[in-house]
Order: structure tokens, then C-alpha cells, then sequence
């Protein structure tokens, strides 16, 4: 008797029943239920703005209604253009971003293990490093444009500048982030230098090197936008569709191109989120 009083009658159930615990049902709520809440909110208010906000001259403004943008997802334009232009667009740009992070993140670890190593190749390279965090990407974009043509290669590398800097320096930090005792206690058994960077210093990393890889994911990202803005020739990917729809004045497609610009860096950034949980999830629930 004293067990089925202390227990939560809301929970108890008939055997073989799974009954989900009160504190997961509101973690549910609160994790899913308040984004809902603003999402709805903000349609609402999109809504309200379309139909009855004027311009100064007195007439309804120009901005499409929700569904209006939501079919330009899938449907031809305005002018006739064929279905899909958008999500094909969407595709080059996913493959064109995600080509330049992998790349991005070879170089940055690799450059990052060779710094950790050697204080002399840090103090001759950590400053072009911050180069290429410094000068502007639209400054850079014609110029690789004149050199490397304006090709699918030229795109590339577009998305590789501007995403190594948080690599680097992410990854720098974490290998360099491993506790002194630790390091002791490798220098205490005769452990090499290989040793001690495998089994040390790439394991201590991957926290802060998996932020890095979640910062440039957003950025490649973008890279692969302004390299469309600039590069009009061969396949549109999303950043030549923005400027056509922009300089047509089609707000819905222009709208919906913004989204799925949006979208495609939010599921890069989650990927690596997850996959940095995956990694060391261990370290957490240990403590």
C-alpha cells in the first residue's frame, strides 16, 4: 500500500502499458510547444500584415501571403518558369556548400594538428589565418572569379574561405584544452608524440572542434550563396535564383528561396550538433 500511494496515479497503468512520466511529457511541451506557439504567432501576424498594411500612397503592400509563398516551393513562377526550379537550385547549392565544408574541415583539423605541434608553424601561419577572416568575402568573390573562372571550382572555394577560420581556431583551442596532469601522466609512461595527440589531444578536441564545424556549417552555407550572386554562369543554385527573383520583383519566389537558404544551413548546423552529442555523450553521462 505504501508503494501505490508514494506513486503517481496519473501514471499507473495496466501491465504491459508504457506509460510516459509526467516530467517527459512536459519537457515535450516546453521543447516543442513554445516554438509552435511563436511559429503560429509569427504566421498570424504575416498574415495580418499582407492583407491590411498600406504603403504611403495608400495601397496594400507587396508582400505574398504564407500559402502564396508555399506554393513557390514546388509550382513554376509567375512568368512561366517550369516546377522545381527552386528545390533543384536548393540541391546545387547542398552540394556546392557541402563539398566546400568537407574540404574546409580537412584543411582546418589538419593545419590545427600541425599548429598544436609546432609553436613555430602556429606563430607562421595563425596570422593568414586571421587574413582570411578579415578581408571581406564580397572583396575576394571577383577576384577568384578572374582567376579561377566562375565555375562549379571557383564556388568551392568561395565556401572554403570563408569557413576554415572557425575550424582552425576551434579545433586549435580544444587540442591545446587537455589538462596538464593528463599530459604528465602520458610524459610519466614514455609516450610519443603520436601517442599522446591520438589518444589525448584529438579525444579532449572534439567538443570545441565540432562547435567549429557547426559554425563554418552556417557559413558554408552563405559562401555558396554569394559565390551565386557573383557567378551567373553554368547551373542557378539558390544565390542566382534570389537575385533573379529580386531584380523581377517576384516576392514569393524571392521569399521562399530566403527559406530554403535559411533551412539548409539550420540542417547542416543540426547534423553536426548530433553527431558531437553521438561523440561524447559518454563524457557527460559519466559524471
Amino acid at each position: 500500500m505504501t508503494g501505490l500511494s508514494a506513486a503517481n496515479p496519473a501514471e499507473v497503468a495496466a501491465p504491459g502499458v508504457r506509460v510516459v512520466p509526467t516530467s517527459n511529457r512536459q519537457s515535450l511541451v516546453s521543447r516543442f510547444g513554445a516554438p509552435f506557439a511563436v511559429f503560429v504567432g509569427f504566421i498570424a501576424l504575416w498574415y495580418l500584415y499582407a492583407r491590411f498594411i498600406l504603403d504611403e500612397n495608400g495601397r496594400k503592400t507587396a508582400l505574398p501571403y504564407p500559402h502564396q509563398v508555399l506554393t513557390s516551393f514546388f509550382g513554376g513562377g509567375a512568368d512561366g518558369s517550369q516546377p522545381g526550379q527552386l528545390l533543384s537550385a536548393t540541391w546545387l547549392t547542398f552540394v556546392v556548400a557541402l563539398t566546400g565544408l568537407v574540404i574546409a574541415i580537412a584543411l582546418g583539423v589538419l593545419f590545427a594538428v600541425l599548429m598544436s605541434q609546432a609553436e613555430w608553424v602556429e606563430t607562421s601561419f595563425y596570422p593568414y589565418a586571421i587574413f582570411l577572416q578579415t578581408v571581406p568575402i564580397l572583396a575576394l568573390v571577383p577576384l577568384i572569379g578572374l582567376l579561377f573562372g566562375f565555375g562549379f571550382t571557383a564556388r568551392i572555394l568561395v565556401c572554403v574561405i570563408i569557413s576554415l577560420f572557425p575550424i582552425i581556431t576551434n579545433t586549435l583551442f580544444g587540442l591545446k584544452s587537455a589538462e596538464k596532469a593528463q599530459h604528465d601522466l602520458f610524459t610519466l609512461h614514455g609516450a610519443d608524440k603520436w601517442t599522446r595527440l591520438t589518444k589525448l589531444q584529438l579525444p579532449a578536441s572534439l567538443p570545441a572542434m565540432f562547435t567549429g564545424f557547426q559554425i563554418s556549417a552556417g557559413l558554408s552555407v552563405i559562401g555558396a550563396i554569394v559565390g551565386g550572386f557573383f557567378f551567373q554562369r553554368g547551373p542557378k543554385d539558390l544565390g542566382n535564383r534570389i537575385l533573379l527573383y529580386s531584380s523581377r520583383l517576384r516576392p514569393g519566389e524571392l521569399i521562399a528561396a530566403v527559406i530554403l537558404s535559411a533551412l539548409l544551413g539550420i540542417a547542416f548546423f543540426q547534423f553536426f550538433g548530433w553527431a558531437r552529442n553521438r561523440l561524447t555523450r559518454s563524457w557527460y553521462q559519466g559524471r
